[in-house]
């Protein structure tokens, strides 16, 4: 499935400056993976160790926060955009 990709400003050394970015998936996992392959690096910037979605990083499938769905398992149907969105601290 061809979904894309938006890239937050900090990972764009990794696409080029591509702020958007096409991927291939049936799931969130999926996705990330062959974004991994196709960019080398980048997958280790959204996931950690673990393989788990890093603390500080959001992730959304259309307009939903995978947080609070199936997250990495999240199905990403043919032409969702994903965005991937480093989380801002401040006060």
């Amino acid at each position: 499935m061809s979904v894309s990709v938006r890239i937050p400003t900090i990972l764009r050394t990794y696409t080029g400056g591509a702020s958007e970015v096409a991927g291939e998936g049936g799931t969130l996992r999926e996705v990330l993976l062959k974004l991994d392959a196709d960019y080398p690096g980048i997958g280790a910037r959204i996931l950690d160790e673990s393989g788990k979605i890093r603390r500080f990083v959001n992730v959304y499938v259309g307009e939903e926060d995978v947080r609070f769905s199936d997250g990495l398992e999240t199905s990403t149907p043919d032409g969702v955009q994903i965005s991937v969105i480093p989380a801002v601290a401040g006060g």
